[in-house]
Order: structure tokens, then C-alpha cells, then sequence
């Protein structure tokens, strides 16, 4: 049976208009952005064997287009789809997370430093620049390389926190490849940083390296001074 002929209450349309996005399942949800089932499916029922097949909304909605479209009722235009509310989502959430966003613990930083490094396919390096409260400046990307590849020079970084007037810096870089272990490079990178900042009076608070679903704090782990 298609949706149109559900029972009113229970269409997701109706559902939403009446209760709110929040009363609707991952299924209804995904079910009003596909829109249109496919031959012998519902939007609701192909939103719940999407669901079923990639485990979760989120793994869902980050999926390859290559992937994606080897399954029923999927192709270019589901994934386009997929991709903007994705990021639409992420750039509400980080205009959200930027107005006075206080840096006051780790858990504070790495959920921060995953929503604009997580999803990033090559290494990508940023700092986030700090006033005397631990409040946010700015964050600053330094540079983006290739998967296995990324050079940051200590002398820019200096320039930059002293330019914005920073009292104190945290650096971070993604691990495209899914671990977040500090390389022995990354953490000779960060003692060579610290003295460096020490120099002009600015504290360098830690060096977190991020994945989709990690985040190390080389600080916590006992990696810095």
C-alpha cells in the first residue's frame, strides 16, 4: 500500500506538520526526503531496508555515491540529496557551536574539532586561536594534503596566533585512515610547536588528531610537557 492511502495520522508528512520533526523515526525522516518509494516499496518501507542495510542514519547519509547506488531505488540524485542536508546540518550546528564557544574541556574540543575535520577525505590541519578565557577567536585551517601527506609550518602558526592576538592555541589534523594515534611525526611536530609558542608567551593547550569517530588528545594521552 502506498503512503497516500495510509491513515492521515500516520503519513510522515502529516505526522511532522502535526507533531513535529522530532515525533517522526530515522524511517519517516528519511522517507519525506526520498519521497518516492520504489516498485513494491513505500518511501517508509525502502527508508527502513536503507536503514536496515547500512546499520545507522549516519552511515547512511555518508555513504559513496558508487555504494549507494548499488542499491534499489538509489543513483546520483539520492546521494546529491544525501550530501547537502548532510552539510547543511554541519554548517548550522557549527554557526551554533562558533557564537561563544568556550574551549573548557576536551570532550568540548574534540566534539568541535569532529564536526569540521570528520568527514574530510584528505589530512587536513587547523588551529583554533583562544583568548585569556579559553574562548574562541577563530579556527584557521592551515593546510589540506593528500590522504598520507601534510606539511604545517611552526613559523605560520606563530604568526598567526600573534596577529589575532591569541593568548593560547590548539592545533589539530585528521587521520583519513580511521586510526587516532599520534605518529612519531606528529608528536615531535607538537614539542617543536610548544617551544615555539613558549617564546612569544602563548600556550600551546594540546594537539588533537581526529577521525570520523575518534579523537585523541595528546595532552590527555601524556604527550606534551
Amino acid at each position: 500500500m502506498s503512503i497516500k492511502h495510509w491513515p492521515e495520522g500516520e503519513r510522515p508528512r502529516e505526522k511532522l506538520l502535526e507533531r513535529g520533526a522530532g515525533a517522526l523515526s530515522d524511517a519517516e525522516l528519511l522517507a519525506i526526503l526520498l519521497r518516492v518509494g520504489t516498485r513494491g516499496m513505500s518511501a517508509v518501507d525502502l527508508a527502513r531496508y536503507l536503514l536496515q542495510a547500512f546499520g545507522s542514519l549516519g552511515k547512511l547519509m555518508s555513504a559513496e555515491a558508487k555504494v549507494l547506488s548499488a542499491y534499489k531505488g538509489m543513483g546520483a540524485a539520492s546521494f546529491t540529496q544525501f550530501a547537502v542536508v548532510k552539510e547543511i546540518g554541519r554548517r548550522i550546528l557549527a554557526e551554533e557551536l562558533q557564537e561563544g564557544l568556550v574551549m573548557d574541556g576536551p570532550d568540548t574540543v574534540a566534539d568541535y574539532l569532529r564536526l569540521h575535520l570528520g568527514h574530510e577525505k584528505v589530512e587536513v590541519s587547523i588551529a583554533l586561536l583562544l583568548n585569556r578565557q579559553n574562548r574562541l577567536i577563530t579556527a584557521r585551517e592551515l593546510s589540506r594534503g593528500t590522504v598520507a601527506e601534510n606539511t604545517v609550518y611552526i613559523r605560520e602558526i606563530v604568526k598567526l596566533a600573534l596577529d589575532e592576538y591569541a593568548s593560547a592555541v590548539i592545533v589539530a589534523h585528521n587521520h583519513p585512515g580511521g586510526s587516532a594515534e599520534p605518529s612519531e611525526n606528529d608528536i615531535y611536530f607538537t614539542r617543536r610547536l610548544q617551544q615555539a609558542l613558549d617564546l612569544v608567551d602563548i600556550d600551546l593547550l594540546d594537539h588533537f588528531i581526529i577521525t570520523a569517530r575518534q579523537s585523541c588528545s595528546m595532552r590527555a594521552q601524556g604527550l606534551m610537557d
